[in-house]
């Protein structure tokens, strides 16, 4: 499933974030393995400082593999479903981890896009 994030820097946590995706190690060790560093190319500075991505979790609870991982550099206030879990293949059951090969994180990034900044630049 695909989920939009939305999150506050913790105050004094932006170098070591920044040290983090520039020598690759975001992440390090979670499942999740390169997908933080995608993560935070396509993520999104918004005006009021808060920063947005979409994220691909196929964890029963949203995000529960990854939280202790982004908690270090957020504080996560709103994980919600980036679409409806009805047309999701993996979700609705049609297709078990079809959010893989799926093209939704694209399309979500896309429309995203438009909002805010990079927030990597």
């Amino acid at each position: 499933m695909r989920y939009l994030v939305t999150a506050g820097l913790r105050a004094g946590r932006g170098p070591a974030l920044r040290d983090a995706i520039a020598g690759g190690t975001l992440g390090a060790g979670s499942v999740a393995g390169g997908e933080y560093l995608r993560n935070m190319a396509q993520a999104r500075a918004l005006p009021d400082g808060r920063v947005q991505w979409v994220e691909t979790c196929f964890c029963d609870v949203p995000l529960q593999e990854e939280r202790p991982y982004w908690a270090v550099f957020f504080e996560l206030e709103a994980v919600k479903d980036a679409h409806a879990r009805s047309t999701c293949r993996h979700e609705n059951g049609t297709e078990p981890w079809a959010c893989v090969g799926c093209d939704c994180t694209n399309r979500l990034d896309a429309r995203l896009a438009g909002r805010g900044t990079p927030f990597v630049p």
